[in-house]
């Protein structure tokens, strides 16, 4: 986790924010907290990429998450899609996602990935059920936490029924190294078989360390993703393994598994190693464990013997003089603030003093 930067809002929607913990190009993800406690994925849309259909999508996300279940999908909290800034706050995660895993770890053994794989098509499946498509399953929108692996980021997933609404003819939406050749090609009116596909490539990652195609440039890559001759690279990946990411890799949707029998064939591969699918598990769990979280304690309360209605003197010096001098010294006000600003989050008792105080800091405020 990154601590939060001048640029960072300290709260969103109620929650107080103690750091990033992912960035894209389309938003930013923070560590948020609610009054009671509770910790939450915090995702918000960068202002400069907001347009009508980014603001679209993301209401879209809201909605999916909303009718999304399973012990294998992040949960959905809250959110407020029509905000200036619109937010999005999930089941915080405490664990790595995939890419990061693999990259610091190396690949999965055979029967962690075949554990994977069986979970995440169970996963899959209760957004199947729900009249959903993810459509942007990678490496990185897999979380591999201590209880499980958990899929997150509906940016792309758009409701079966009006799958082809919002996105342009022609135009490639998602990650090309997990893509199916017919979301390559732009087609828009996707089945659930382009979930079985992106599904097979980041099992082949976590089994391998590489994906089925690779290339100079993405366009270099969705050619071969295309290609009806270029065979995926299935190097490194074990025997058993391979007839059923083999066939998940079809190019033709229609010879691609479903998912209930990705997970038929996964179980069995896990039995034919003398473990049963909850043993199996359990070895992928063992090697995941939680990150632990730094996070700095909320200031202490403010005296209840201030009372709220009295001026603070010093806070409006301080605002009418602008900054201090490097070497003077600093008044209790801005020691206060610079207290806060360390910690990484902004005044939160609730009373009408911390926010006047907070009004009154807000020019000079780095956080």
């Amino acid at each position: 986790m990154e601590p939060l930067s001048g640029q960072d809002p300290a709260r969103i929607g109620g929650y107080v924010l103690h750091g990033r913990i992912g960035a894209g190009g389309m938003g930013l993800v923070y560590l948020g907290e609610s009054e009671a406690g509770h910790l939450v994925a915090v995702k918000v849309i960068r202002p400069a990429v907001l347009d009508e259909d980014t603001r679209a999508r993301f209401v879209s996300e809201v909605d999916s998450l909303k009718v999304v279940y399973g012990p294998c999908v992040a949960a959905f909290v809250a959110a407020d899609a029509q905000a200036d800034q619109p937010w999005l706050a999930v089941e915080y995660v405490a664990g790595p996602d995939l890419r990061t895993y693999v990259t610091g770890h190396g690949p999965l053994p055979l029967a962690e990935t075949a554990s994977l794989g069986a979970l995440l098509a169970e996963g899959l499946g209760t957004i199947h059920e729900a009249g959903l498509l993810h459509r942007d399953l990678k490496p990185q929108n897999i979380l591999l936490a201590e209880y499980g692996p958990k899929v997150i980021d509906f940016g792309l997933a758009v409701l079966a029924e009006r799958r082809s609404v919002l996105t342009a003819t022609g135009v490639v939406v998602g990650s090309v190294l997990c893509m199916p050749p017919e979301q390559a090609r732009g087609e828009t009116d996707l089945g659930r078989g382009a979930d079985v596909y992106a599904l097979g490539a980041c099992l082949l990652y976590a089994a391998t360390g590489h994906y089925p195609y690779t290339g100079p440039s993405w366009q270099a890559v969705a050619l071969r993703i295309e290609d009806p001759a270029a065979e995926p690279d299935l190097t490194g990946l074990a025997p058993e393994l391979k007839p059923v990411i083999a066939a998940m890799l079809a190019k033709d949707p229609a010879g691609r598994p479903t998912l209930g029998e990705v997970t038929g064939q996964l179980a069995d591969v896990i039995r034919g190693l003398g473990l049963t699918p909850g043993e199996a598990r359990r070895k992928l769990t063992a090697r995941t464990p939680a990150v632990p979280l730094d996070i700095a304690p909320l200031p202490p309360p403010v005296d209840p013997a201030y009372t709220p209605t009295v001026v603070d003197v010093a806070a409006d010096a301080d605002e009418a003089l602008g900054p201090e001098p490097e070497d003077a010294v600093p008044s209790p006000a801005a020691e206060r603030e610079r207290s806060a600003a360390g910690a990484g989050v902004r005044l939160t008792a609730p009373l009408r003093i911390a926010e006047s105080l907070r009004a009154a800091y807000s020019r000079e405020a780095t956080f």
